[in-house]
């Protein structure tokens, strides 16, 4: 039990330790805080410190917090938080009302210095002295600075947005003294006396109306232009389909005619006729007339052209079907010829067998053939009645019977 007792004893001592230890020596910085150690002894530490748990002496640290974020002034023509209104006199001494949005913050590694400055306290209202003077600051110079425009400038955008880069810039170097910095200025609203804003808003009326005018003749100027070259490309179009189309008949001509020229004459095989009575000179002409009709450039496929691409097809198809016309009539000739005699033949070898096979129909045992053919066809009733003068049947007298159908 004494044992037990012991390492009760330490687990409840390193327990305890555990909770005092952190809570008397180590401080919490959050995440959306910069931290910074003052020393009661050596003063402020020169660097700031990183969210998580940092060492402390209780009685000679203090560890101070800072945020870490973006912080807004917010400007406006009402009462703002400062209970001021952001009014400037312009240049053309008219009084203009604005909207406007700073977002600042402490300078990434200066926090340590602010502290030293003493600017880390807080007001009688909560805030840091720090944000009292960024807002009285931030007054200041907006006043100075946008003070440079005129009441027409304010309604213009281009012109607010360039003022608003370098009233950042001038903004920052007064707020280094804070070791704070400004990230824009954020121009969001503007508005004058109400006696003004209806001729302000008739002057940018009239401003948007030039606009309009200037970006309407713009618009029918590259209209105009888009116009040009739509009707440039359509007649560029035509032109080219033209002359693709000129190629293209003469490229089929000259496959279809060749280059012979057979003058009136339409009868098949005369340009073959024409080509066959030229001379060599006047062959390779032809060779160098059909290479140019039908654009081949190349001299060795100029030299291989053969008669078919002198001729053409129109004229090779032309020989072809009068050759076929020819031909078929000739063995129409010979075929109705063949046919006429091959059935004179067969008349005459017809004539001479029935003129055989009458011959021997005629003789005694051709009549007894046709007779026993003719017996075949013959058929008696089942039932027979016989009647004859000398009392024997005609059918059982063979021979008289056989006579008769041999005709005698």
């Amino acid at each position: 039990m004494t044992t037990l007792r012991r390492v009760l004893l330490i687990y409840t001592l390193v327990m305890l330790g555990l909770w005092i230890l952190p809570a008397f020596f180590a401080a919490t910085i959050r995440p959306d805080e910069i931290g910074v150690r003052h020393s009661n002894f050596s003063g402020v530490l020169e660097r700031d410190l990183e969210p998580g748990w940092v060492m402390r002496l209780p009685g000679a640290h203090k560890i101070v917090a800072l945020p870490r974020g973006y912080r807004f002034l917010d400007y406006s023509a009402e009462e703002n938080s400062e209970g001021q209104q952001l009014q400037i006199r312009t240049k053309d001494n008219n009084t203009v009302f604005l909207d406007v949005s700073v977002p600042y913050r402490v300078k990434p590694g200066e926090a340590w210095q602010l502290v030293r400055s003493g600017n880390h306290q807080r007001d009688a209202d909560g805030r840091f002295k720090f944000e009292r003077l960024a807002g009285e600051t931030t007054i200041s110079v907006l006043r100075e600075r946008l003070a440079e425009l005129s009441s027409a400038d304010f309604y213009s955008t281009e012109k607010r947005l360039a003022i608003a880069l370098p009233a950042r810039d001038a903004l920052n170097a007064k707020l280094a003294e804070l070791h704070v910095e400004a990230e824009l200025v954020l121009i969001r609203a503007v508005s004058f006396r109400e006696n003004y804003e209806t001729q302000l808003q008739q002057i940018q009326l009239n401003e948007q109306k030039k606009l309009l005018d200037e970006a309407s003749k713009d618009v029918a100027n590259e209209q105009q232009k888009l116009d040009n070259y739509v009707q440039d490309t359509e007649a560029r179009a035509r032109s080219l389909e033209q002359h693709w189309i000129e190629r293209r008949s003469g490229l089929e001509r000259a496959y279809q005619v060749g280059v012979i020229d057979v003058g009136q004459e339409t009868e098949p095989g005369v340009a073959r006729k024409r080509l066959e009575a030229t001379t060599p000179e006047e062959r390779l002409e032809l060779v160098h007339r059909a290479a140019t009709a039908l654009e081949i450039p190349n001299p060795e496929q100029t030299e291989s052209l053969g008669d078919a691409y002198l001729l053409g097809i129109r004229n090779i198809e032309a020989e072809t079907l009068e050759y076929d016309r020819r031909v078929r009539a000739e063995a129409d000739g010979i075929g109705a010829r063949l046919t006429a005699e091959g059935a004179a033949m067969v008349a005459e070898v017809r004539g001479a067998y029935e003129g055989e096979l009458n011959a021997l129909l005629n003789s005694s045992a051709g009549r007894a053939y046709v007779a026993w053919k003719a017996a075949e066809n013959v058929k008696f009733d089942e039932t027979l009645t016989f009647q004859s003068s000398d009392g024997i049947p005609a059918i059982l007298q063979l021979r008289m019977f056989a006579e008769r159908f041999m005709g005698r």
